[in-house]
């Protein structure tokens, strides 16, 4: 371990890995900043430069860029209540409030301390984690990995959603999305159309642009104006108070912690779900309950740790197992392949100083954190000013470069555009779009692995239950299907209860 930590931060302190370091928390920082842009969307971006950068600097890309916009989508959030991305929906309220009455410096501090605090908790359980689970998972045969590929989907769907029917929706076009192309166990091809560029299938990279990027610049263009003003903030009183407000809560920032880590480890799930989930926890647990929504400070405490700790779990399936963890995740998994590298057990083994790279790239990030988020908060009026006619052309023109530098297609160009405006719609009906991106990366493991399975066994169903690893993961999707029904049968319950 001390060997493979050594030959880490030799690359680590490379001159090219450092710049990108820098870079990657001054575009994360200012995607995060600005209301609408997702880090997801950052993350489709950034994919294109990742082509020419070796696998280490690429993956440090990602890593900081995600970690610095989910902190940065809490300035917006404070400062004109509109969260920068999703993950700071869940205390954006609290946020606006606390501004309102003169304490925006303890609200911004407070929002990047818990963040750095909270990635290097979720950073630490990677570390933890990983090699232990890859270990297990070295004994993973089909079974194991049909069963993971679908509690991934089915997590994506009744955990990590608010409305599990069009969730499910956008999951199944997503794995309609990759039956496209040859059959992976007959050879046939499907849905092609005689169109000889989907043989390959369709490609998710561009597919995904399309899908965070185009129908984001769609969806910004569509909507009004930001007309709320800004709060003036005084960079040098930011860490005023912030110091006892978190040791007063700092039972509060160990279980977001640990309900980040644990939701970031679940497939499908992500940074905003264990920001509502750490938000539902504090509530309840919380002697004054009712002052959350109205400027209470504690649930901004357990929402900001939690879905900045959520990001490093997040890279233990992805990392161990193949699957995404969230959106950003399968971004992830994309750059790896390009680089020749498969995600899974055996990455541990063939690529030690990678795997450990990524891990002291998320200290790095949250460490470096605190500086650059200081300078973000002060540079924060200026950022949120970028008029939108400005910004939103240029990141369609990145769009567009992206899409045709993957394989110098214009048919990837005009894929790219098909799904950002096939996803534009699916959002304005409240179709979410991640599922179809999940289902897109998962499809093919779920279909490869379930025909592996059914052909050496002879179509014997009842073997996908018969090692124990596989039992239990399958006994966890078929319980994830069962979720939407234990509200009901609780309702049920309290009424044959009553006289």
């Amino acid at each position: 371990m001390i060997e493979h930590l050594g030959a880490a931060l030799g690359l680590l302190a490379s001159g090219e890995v450092l710049a990108v370091t820098a870079l990657a928390s001054v575009y994360g920082l200012f995607v995060g900043a600005m209301p609408g842009l997702t880090a997801t969307m950052a993350a489709a971006l950034l994919l294109p430069f990742t082509f020419f950068m070796d696998p280490l600097p690429a993956l440090v890309a990602m890593v900081t860029m995600s970690a610095m916009a989910i902190f940065a989508g809490d300035i917006p959030a404070a400062l004109v209540r509109i969260p920068g991305t999703p993950s700071s929906a869940a205390y954006t309220d609290d946020s606006y409030a606390l501004t309102r009455q003169g304490q925006a410096e303890l609200v911004l501090g407070v929002d990047l301390v818990t963040s750095a605090i909270g990635g290097i908790m979720g950073a630490v359980a990677l570390m933890i984690a990983a090699p232990l689970l890859a270990e297990v998972a070295l004994r993973f045969t089909s079974f194991e990995y049909f069963w993971l590929a679908a509690l991934g989907l089915s997590a994506t769907v009744m955990i990590a959603s608010a409305n599990p029917v069009k969730a499910g929706l956008a999951l199944l076009v997503g794995l309609f999305f990759s039956t496209v192309g040859v059959d992976i166990t007959l050879g046939y091809p499907r849905f092609t159309f005689g169109v000889t560029e989907l043989l390959n299938g369709l490609n998710f990279i561009p597919a995904m642009i399309g899908l965070f990027g185009v129908s984001e610049v769609l969806r910004n263009m569509a909507s009004a104006e930001l007309g709320a003003p800004i709060a003036a903030v005084r960079a040098e009183a930011i860490f005023r108070g912030v110091a006892a407000t978190l040791w007063r809560y700092r039972v509060n920032m160990a279980r977001a912690g640990a309900i980040g880590t644990f939701v970031g480890i679940l497939p499908g799930a992500g940074a905003d779900i264990a920001a509502w989930i750490a938000y539902a926890v504090s509530r309840r647990c919380s002697r004054t309950p009712e002052r959350y929504g109205k400027g209470a400070i504690e649930p901004i405490v357990d929402a900001g740790t939690a879905n900045n700790a959520c990001l490093a779990g997040d890279w233990v399936p992805a990392l161990v197992f193949g699957i995404p963890g969230d959106s950003i995740t399968a971004i992830v998994i994309g750059v790896l392949f390009m680089k020749g590298l498969r995600p899974g057990p055996m990455i541990f083994e063939q690529q030690p100083a990678l795997v450990y790279g990524v891990y002291l790239a998320f200290i790095v990030a949250n460490l470096l954190m605190i500086p650059f988020g200081w300078l973000a908060i002060k540079a924060s009026g200026a950022m949120l000013r970028v008029p939108r006619n400005v910004l939103m052309p240029a990141i369609l023109v990145f769009c567009i470069v992206g899409a045709f530098a993957i394989n110098n297609s214009v048919f990837d160009v005009g894929l790219m555009l098909a799904m950002g405006i096939f996803g534009y719609v699916l959002e304005v009906h409240g179709i979410p779009v991640a599922p179809i991106v999940l289902g897109m990366v998962l499809g093919p493991i779920l279909e490869q692995n379930f025909m592996v399975s059914m052909i050496k066994t002879g179509w014997d169903v009842t073997q996908f239950f018969s090692r124990p690893a596989a039992a239990v993961l399958g006994a966890l999707t078929v319980a994830t299907w069962l979720v939407p029904l234990y509200p009901r049968l609780g309702r049920r319950r309290a009424a044959a209860a009553r006289p």
